[in-house]
């Protein structure tokens, strides 16, 4: 679960802050780019299979839209919260902008356990939060997509709904569709292999070779997942992957020291990328602590979980061999831990430049879904690995410039464009 010593909102404003002074930003602009230009909070009662009615907390926020559309997925999660979703929207703002897509930030949330619902009462919430927001979403405005314990088909019972409303067909209204449903090929590996791509990268200038390597993933949700398929394809060792484990209500770490296989992990966990912790022992799996993916003697950590997992407390068990950080989760190092990092001496990828891959193909899903016309699988990746490879060069390029850290740098890179955005139109 996530640390509840911190605030994620918080941690993200910490960020701009920083980066703000770096950039030496007018006060009018901090105050802007501080703040969510939207936040909707409402309730949703809707009708459970066993006749009673239940109240859900809901939320949809839109941080900033100056450079387009405003994007962002909608979260369904027990322990979901208004700052969660604020933080998320404001780090979607920053990742659009650093892969430089003319997209602003957003995102929403449902307090809810999918895990202990029926399709029919998920299909009933999904309809009702829809209902309360058509007149405020839309392929011009603001594009809704999948997020954590969402899938394509939350997507087009939304879409669905949504079109019921406005006797139109808008597929280009909400991103995260089924292939054939208007999604588009390579969304499911995009997050997945935008992390790699730029991990890739990153290897390529530190001089060091990828099949040398070795990696400790925690998460093994789609990005996980297909993190791990595509590192390994490219020539790397996946160690051990920590998951939450349903069953048991705790977390796992699944270890094999030859290397795990991706592809057999993914056929014993669930939807939620919850790992049978039996079938894993079958397959020749050690299983250690849900922590124990920190203290792993690995070359590469992969966070790709929740956020704030690397602390100063527990900073102390990340491995001396550590030389990379690549941040797949949304915020999973809290901001009074990177100054520890940077005096480690290990190189961070920072998560708004790094798990950028998914935003960037729902764009291209969006942009498909508004022409009507879709693009082979191999295309998407194709463009999809030279916006990630871009992006990670932009960066670094900055930080090696500056000499500066590579969050910090990546900050620079997208409040600068966003900045840009804003001051032209007149906002500020």
């Amino acid at each position: 679960m996530s640390n509840p010593n911190y605030n994620p909102f918080d941690n993200a404003r910490a960020q701009f802050d920083h980066a703000a002074d770096l950039l030496d930003l007018d006060q009018s602009t901090r105050d802007l780019l501080r703040q969510h230009r939207q936040e909707i909070h409402f309730t949703l009662p809707v009708k459970m299979d066993d006749g009673t009615t239940k109240i859900f907390k809901a939320f949809r926020m839109i941080h900033n839209d100056a450079r387009g559309p405003a994007k962002g997925g909608i979260r369904f999660h027990p322990n979901e919260t208004v700052d969660t979703v604020r933080a998320l929207s404001m780090w979607m703002t920053w990742k659009c902008a650093v892969v430089d897509i003319p997209l602003g930030g957003a995102k929403g949330g449902i307090i809810c356990d999918p895990r202990t619902m029926s399709l029919n009462e998920q299909e009933r919430l999904c309809r009702a939060y829809i209902r309360r927001l058509h007149s405020m979403v839309g392929r011009h405005t603001d594009v809704p997509a999948p997020d954590v314990m969402t899938n394509g088909q939350h997507m087009m019972w939304i879409l669905d709904e949504y079109e019921t409303i406005t006797g139109q067909r808008t597929p280009g209204m909400i991103t995260g569709k089924p292939v054939g449903l208007g999604g588009s090929l390579g969304r499911t590996e995009a997050t997945g292999f935008g992390v790699v791509f730029c991990l890739r990268e990153c290897l390529k200038v530190l001089d060091i070779n990828m099949y040398k390597t070795t990696a400790s993933i925690q998460g093994f949700g789609n990005v996980a997942e297909y993190t791990a398929r595509k590192y390994t394809e490219l020539g790397g060792r996946v160690i051990c992957v920590s998951c939450w484990n349903a069953a048991d209500k705790v977390a796992y770490t699944f270890r094999k020291l030859d290397g795990c296989d991706p592809a057999e992990l993914a056929s014993i966990k669930d939807s939620y990328g919850s790992i049978d912790k039996e079938k894993a022992i079958a397959l020749g799996y050690e299983v250690l602590p849900g922590d124990a993916w920190l203290s792993e003697d690995v070359d590469i950590l992969i966070p790709a979980a929740l956020e704030n997992q690397i602390t100063p407390d527990v900073f102390p068990q990340i491995s001396k061999q550590v030389k990379i950080i690549c941040e797949a989760a949304n915020g999973p190092t809290t901001p009074d831990c990177d100054p520890l990092i940077q005096e480690a001496g290990i190189m961070l990828i920072p998560d708004f430049l790094s798990n950028a891959g998914g935003v960037t193909c729902s764009y291209f899903e969006q942009v498909q879904g508004n022409m009507n016309y879709y693009w082979s699988k191999q295309e998407v990746l194709d463009k999809l690995e030279v916006v990630m490879d871009n992006a990670f060069h932009n960066v670094f390029d900055l930080a090696q410039k500056k000499n500066i850290y590579m969050r910090d740098a990546a900050y620079m890179v997208a409040i600068e464009r966003v900045v840009n955005a804003v001051k032209t139109r007149g906002w500020v």
